[in-house]
């Protein structure tokens, strides 16, 4: 089933001379339960795109869909709370609020929209992502990658459709990289989920299902990696 398509995407600054097409008729799709990487060098317009797919920021042109939804048609106040219950992002910062407890961290974006924590699933991805045990520490006695898996957990706590990871490995040492893509290669088909990740790594790109290269806006090629 398709998670995620746009049509003719567009993102341009400035004008006349100065015009920077960072988007230049970009379309694609992905499919429920798929990990695509997107791959180009600095200034591609790779970031670029990943702020357009998950609604941070609004296109020159063109749409965006998930789960057959136009994310644009929405206001900025219906977009932000589309965003928090069928996105989740991962950033390369991991962005953990330093006075919450990792399990806190985790179920805050809940708490936004005043549900109940399903406290078994958020239990069960803890102990899948090995920081469970955790819980009750603050972010400043985890380790990296402790961090970064606790920035995982929180991105799936709220049972998104689509998860979006921006350089996830970035600030990691190559094991911990591997370690944390494949737990988020576990996680994603054990929750159903579909994910897309920015990276310049191409041995971290080699483990998605399908790598999309972009260059100057533009997407240059697709490699199905082909993966299990």
């Amino acid at each position: 089933m398709k998670v995620l398509e746009t049509k003719f995407l567009k993102k341009y600054y400035g004008k006349g001379e100065n015009l920077v097409k960072a988007l230049d008729g970009i379309s694609l799709s992905m499919d429920e339960g798929e990990f695509v990487a997107i791959v180009g060098a600095s200034g591609s317009g790779k970031s670029t795109l990943l702020h357009m797919l998950g609604g941070l920021d609004r296109p020159t042109e063109g749409k965006v869909y998930i789960n057959e939804k136009d994310i644009f048609s929405m206001s900025n106040d219906k977009l932000a709370v589309f965003r928090r219950r069928k996105i989740g992002f991962i950033f390369q910062s991991y962005n953990l609020i330093p006075v919450l407890n990792v399990w806190e961290n985790i179920t805050f974006p809940i708490g936004l929209d005043e549900k109940k924590v399903d406290e078994d699933y958020i239990k069960d991805l803890m102990e899948t992502l090995g920081i469970y045990e955790k819980r009750k520490s603050l972010p400043n006695a985890l380790s990296g990658g402790q961090q970064q898996r606790t920035a995982i957990a929180r991105a799936l706590a709220n049972k998104p459709a689509i998860i979006f990871a921006d350089e996830p490995t970035g600030n990691l040492d190559s094991k911990n990289s591997a370690e944390v893509i494949n737990l988020l290669k576990l996680s994603i088909r054990k929750y159903h989920q579909t994910l897309v990740m920015i990276t310049h790594d191409d041995k971290i790109a080699q483990m998605a299902d399908r790598v999309i290269r972009i260059t100057d806006g533009k997407i240059l090629k697709e490699e199905g990696v082909g993966i299990e």
